[in-house]
Formats: structure tokens, C-alpha cells, sequence
């Protein structure tokens, strides 16, 4: 399927863990952004940053920074950890860079993209900072207290259409819509079930609006490490539910109407 591109969909994945009953004895400690640290558009990445899993700041964060923070808090495999750092380096415009800053994920259809879930387009102003307003849109469409992929893919939709109807530099390439599947999935594997695409709306919607992993709600780490095949399962389940397109009611049988088109002109056969 054209949505199975690893490097655009696993990058915007940066999460991984489920609800599971056990407790932490004492909650990692949550301290949000000061006006000197940087925040990107990636809610996770801001939330590890947050939580001091990765530097407070905001800067200079190597893949073993990545490799340590995404396997402590998400148990990633340390293989798919570095895929994420590989993906993300890119976004520092130095050459050959080492590491990368969470303002460099700003840079706008780098990884950044039009029609996010909880940002605002860069032609509308903050492209990274959470926007309440846009965040309210994506919700309309998550209508039950279990997200599917079914809600998830709406959601999508919807956001896109709306940049796409009021934003002129509106652009939303092929790369990005891989990378779109995959910022999807991210509540999925973060804090739901993989097999079915499930996921309590109560946690998602607390991850975004505070950054913040909803430990205090009785989430916890997965035990079970997350490799790449487990990251674009749910990807793909959300890709298909991007359809519009119903199946037919009979597969294999004839349509009763169909259009022939033969040598320039239509031919309407039964």
C-alpha cells in the first residue's frame, strides 16, 4: 500500500506504551517549558522534554538521548529508537549534524506539516505551539470515549480539508501523508491496543492539551518492547480507514450500470 513508507510514517511515531494497571511508586516529575527552552510540533517529543526524559531545554539531543528516553518511558527497541533520531536530524540544517534541537522540528514541510491535529499551518501564525481552537476540530470527530481508527481517520480528513479550503500555501505531499498515518497511530501505540487500533479517549485528549504522560490516570509503560512491524500495523490500519470509498455489496459481481468508455465515446452498458 502506498502508506507503508517507514522513515515518513515511523518518525512521526515518536511513542509506545499501553494501559496497563500497575502504578509508579513515585510519578517522574513534570516541570513544562521555560522561556528559554525549546518546544516543537511534536506533542511526545515536548512531553519526554517535559518529563526530563530528554534535555529540559530542548537542545542538543543525541540518539543516545533518544535511544534512553523513548526506550524508558515507551520500551522502543533500540533499533527503532535510532531510526527516530535518524529522522528527525535531518530537520537541523547543519551538515553531517550529530543532534538536533526541538526548534529545529519547526522548520515548516521538513517534518512539520499543514492540517495537524492540534497546531495551527504556519501560514496562520505558531505552527507548533498547542492551539485550542484546532485541537477542539479534531475532536468533533471523536464521538465515542474509545477512539477507533475509524474516529482517528475523520479526523484527519477533516483537518486537511479545512487547511486546504482556507490556507492558499496549503501542502500536503505524499511524504507527508505517510508521516500523517503515522502521527495518528501515535495515541494508539502510545497509551491503547495495537491489535484492534483502540485507545481511551481520556488519556489521548490529556497528552495533548498538557503534554503531559497521564501516569496520574493509571497508565504505564508497556512490557512488551515495540519494533517497526508494530508501528506500522497500526498505520496502515488507519491508512484504510482514510477511505471514502465503501465496499460493493457484491465483490465480483457485474454492476448493474457501469461506463464503458471505447474509442472516445460513453457507452452505458447494463
Amino acid at each position: 500500500m502506498k502508506f507503508l513508507v517507514p522513515s515518513a510514517a515511523l518518525q512521526a511515531i515518536i511513542t509506545g506504551a499501553s494501559c496497563a494497571k500497575a502504578s509508579y511508586p513515585t510519578l517522574p516529575e513534570w516541570h513544562p517549558a521555560g522561556p528559554d527552552d525549546f518546544r516543537g510540533p511534536c506533542p511526545m517529543m515536548n512531553t519526554l522534554a517535559n518529563h526530563n526524559f530528554l534535555p529540559h531545554d530542548g537542545r542538543n539531543i543525541t540518539k543516545q538521548d533518544v535511544i534512553k528516553a523513548t526506550g524508558a518511558v515507551l520500551n522502543f527497541k533500540e533499533s527503532l529508537a535510532s531510526l527516530m533520531f535518524d529522522m528527525a536530524v535531518i530537520a537541523n540544517p547543519e551538515p553531517n549534524a550529530t543532534y538536533f534541537t526541538l526548534d529545529h522540528l519547526n522548520r515548516h514541510n521538513v517534518l512539520e506539516h499543514d492540517g495537524s491535529l492540534s497546531r495551527l499551518d504556519a501560514y496562520f501564525g505558531n505552527n507548533h505551539v498547542f492551539n485550542e481552537e484546532v485541537f477542539e476540530q479534531t475532536k468533533k470527530y471523536w464521538t465515542e470515549p474509545v477512539l477507533d481508527p475509524d474516529m482517528l481517520a475523520n479526523s484527519k480528513i477533516a483537518r486537511q480539508l479545512d487547511s486546504k479550503a482556507f490556507n492558499p500555501t496549503y501542502t500536503f505531499t505524499e511524504t507527508v501523508e505517510n508521516f500523517s498515518l503515522g502521527e495518528l497511530a501515535a495515541p494508539v501505540i502510545a497509551f491503547g491496543d495495537i491489535q484492534s487500533g483502540k485507545v481511551n479517549r481520556t488519556l489521548v485528549e490529556y497528552f495533548f492539551v498538557n503534554e503531559r504522560l497521564p501516569y496520574e490516570l493509571g497508565w504505564t509503560t508497556r512490557k512488551q518492547a515495540l519494533s517497526t512491524e508494530d508501528i506500522l500495523k497500526v498505520s496502515n490500519m488507519i491508512g484504510e480507514a482514510t477511505s471514502l470509498i465503501t465496499p460493493s455489496k457484491s465483490d465480483g459481481v457485474a454492476r448493474r450500470s457501469s461506463v464503458v468508455v471505447r474509442r472516445g465515446d460513453l457507452h452505458y452498458g447494463a
